[in-house]
C-alpha cells in the first residue's frame, strides 16, 4: 500500500497522514523525517512536528537516501516531507535523474508508504532559475508518486479529498 498526501503549506496533510499511518501500521510506524537542521526557525518547525506526533511514531532521519532508509524498515513509513528531501537533493547538487532514480527505487521497494508533498504547482512561475528547477522537479516527482500510489489525497483547509 501507497498513499499520498498532497497540498499547500500549513494545510493540515502532515496531520491527516500521521492519522493515516497509524491506522495502516501494524506495529508502531516509522516517521522518515527527511528535514536538515539549518537555521532556528527550521528547528522551530521541527519541534513542533516531534510534538504532533509525540511517541506514536519511531522516528528516522535521513535527509538524502530515502530509499536505504525504507529498505530498513519493518512497518509502514511515514515519509515526511518529499518537498524537503527534493530541496536537500537540489542543495546537495543531485539532478533530477537522480532523484526521479531514488524515488523509482522507493517506490518499488514492497514497504507501505505514506507520502507528504507540498503542491508547488498551484503558485505562479518563480523568478528565479533555482525555483523554476524545484517547482519543475517537484512536479514531475508528484506525478511520479501519484501514479503508483493506491491513494491520493489533496488537502486544503485541513481536510483532505481522495482523488486517487
Amino acid at each position: 500500500m501507497q498513499a499520498l498526501f498532497i497540498g499547500g503549506m500549513k494545510s493540515g496533510k502532515s496531520r491527516l497522514a500521521e492519522a493515516y499511518t497509524l491506522k495502516y501500521a501494524k506495529k508502531k510506524p516509522i516517521y522518515l523525517a527527511t528535514t536538515e537542521l539549518l537555521d532556528g526557525e527550521m528547528n522551530e518547525r521541527i519541534k513542533q512536528h516531534k510534538k504532533q506526533r509525540a511517541e506514536q511514531f519511531t522516528t528516522l532521519e535521513e535527509p538524502l537516501h530515502l530509499g536505504q532508509a525504507v529498505a530498513k524498515c519493518e512497518d509502514i513509513v511515514l515519509v515526511e516531507c518529499v518537498s524537503m528531501w527534493l530541496n536537500n537533493m537540489l542543495y546537495h547538487g543531485f539532478n533530477y535523474e537522480n532523484i526521479e532514480k531514488e524515488m523509482q527505487a522507493i517506490l518499488q521497494n514492497r514497504q507501505d508508504k505514506v507520502f507528504v508533498l507540498n503542491d508547488v504547482g498551484s503558485g505562479i512561475i518563480p523568478d528565479n532559475a533555482l525555483a523554476r528547477e524545484f517547482a519543475d522537479i517537484s512536479g514531475k516527482i508528484a506525478q511520479l508518486i501519484a501514479s503508483e500510489c493506491d491513494e491520493v489525497f489533496h488537502v486544503i483547509a485541513g481536510i483532505g479529498t481522495k482523488i486517487k
